[in-house]
């Protein structure tokens, strides 16, 4: 059927089928309206055209490895927004948003979720949650995203002290590491531990479930509890790659953020999820940071379709797919690698491998291709609107910038 989007019913029965949407008769152009409040006599007269956003066009992100925050969300999600209910999500009253927050609780285990508007609030809804009485220090991987991307959150928020460890292993936290950098006394020269922030997966490497667990057990045994918190931003991506199950790691963590754009491709977003105390006092903590929207199903409704389409509908795993496949053919040609390629990122070591990095982004740029040249040096992220083509592009940029070096350049075991 086709749908007149203006006069489009709100909300549609729940068993209701995705619609195709009529498209407009601009030549793909969109009209854009000027208001009169800026001194337009008639709009009509004053209607302009910009390039119709690609909604149905994965093109501006088939060629994109910067991150996988840059997929596009799909027609369906859009579909899903002309079908949402609009209500508030501060006071509850969306029941779109109501059932999704339900839905994610129910997948991890936990009793209550809460829609966050970006990863980054939602660690820091949750550290703000627990967090409300220094002197308290945080443990964290010292490359986690709470300790080195979210602008110094946990200190200038909560007041944290955050004591990044480096993992002994070279590859995820373990038990040892979480034991060797506790502060359990509570003496006034201390800043003793009250959260242990897990990220999984963290620069697309898998902590084992094994070591989640054990370090839960111990942090619950301590008295008081040590608070578990995961920043489960790509936690989709370990569990697509078979090596956890949601609801299990629920059982080892007190609070986790989900995120919903990266790899999920929904348009923003993230949910934190936890007891139903824990979750009725983030409210508090969302509120502080300016979370609560209107019309939050324009937010839920396509997360809905994301989760269920892609992580459900196993799309994460072509982009794994596609990660391992760029790394071998880079390490056939004599590149290294600086972490072993896990789930959907790939870490080229670009100075073990003789390669410049403005020669590697040029050579990039040549063929069309979006690679990150400043934070991220050597990262490529895949993501299941990657095409075929452009990792056939990139090999051939592996070829023309390790060019002779494959006799030159082995990788160690």
């Amino acid at each position: 059927m086709t749908l007149d989007i203006k006069n489009s019913p709100l909300p549609l029965p729940s068993d209701s089928k995705h619609t195709t949407l009529s498209k407009p008769d601009t030549n793909g152009m969109l009209p854009m309206v000027q208001s009169d409040d800026v001194g337009s006599k008639n709009n009509t007269d004053n209607v302009q055209c910009f390039p119709k956003l690609a909604w149905t066009d994965s093109s501006e992100s088939s060629n994109d490895f910067r991150s996988d925050i840059f997929t596009r969300p799909t027609l369906p999600m859009l579909e899903a927004i002309v079908h949402t209910t609009l209500g508030d999500c501060t006071a509850d009253e969306d029941k779109t948003t109501v059932s999704f927050q339900d839905y994610v609780a129910s997948l991890v285990g936990h009793e209550s979720a809460l829609l966050v508007m970006s990863g980054t609030m939602g660690n820091q809804v949750a550290l703000r949650t627990i967090l409300h009485s220094p002197p308290h220090a945080i443990l964290a991987d010292h490359r986690g995203h709470i300790a080195t991307l979210e602008g110094g959150g946990a200190t200038s928020i909560c007041g944290a002290m955050i004591k990044g460890i480096v993992p002994s292993n070279g590859h995820h936290l373990t038990l040892n590491d979480i034991k060797e950098q506790s502060i359990l006394r509570e003496t006034v020269f201390d800043c003793p531990t009250r959260v242990i922030s897990v990220e999984n997966t963290l620069s697309g490497t898998i902590m084992p479930f094994a070591d989640m667990r054990a370090i839960s057990i111990w942090a619950r045994a301590q008295d008081p509890p040590i608070h578990m918190h995961l920043d489960g931003a790509r936690l989709w991506e370990a569990a697509a790659a078979g090596a956890c199950k949601l609801g299990d790691v629920g059982e080892c963590f007190d609070s986790i953020q989900l995120c919903l754009t990266k790899g999920l491709g929904a348009p923003l977003g993230s949910v934190i999820t936890g007891s139903a105390a824990f979750i009725k006092r983030a409210k508090w903590s969302r509120h502080l940071l300016g979370g609560g929207v209107r019309s939050s199903g324009i937010i839920t409704a396509p997360a809905r379709v994301a989760i269920d389409d892609v992580f459900f509908g196993g799309k994460l795993s072509w982009a794994h797919d596609k990660a391992r496949r760029a790394t071998d053919v880079w390490m056939s040609l004599g590149g290294r690698v600086r972490l072993p390629t896990e789930t959907n990122m790939v870490w080229l070591d670009l100075p073990a491998s003789g390669v410049d990095r403005d020669e590697f982004y040029a050579a990039g740029r040549d063929l069309n291709l979006k690679i990150s040249n400043s934070l991220f040096v050597g990262r490529l992220v895949f993501h299941y609107q990657v095409s075929d083509a452009a990792l056939a592009r990139l090999c051939e940029v592996f070829r023309i910038v390790l060019n002779g070096r494959a006799d030159q350049a082995t990788n160690g075991e």
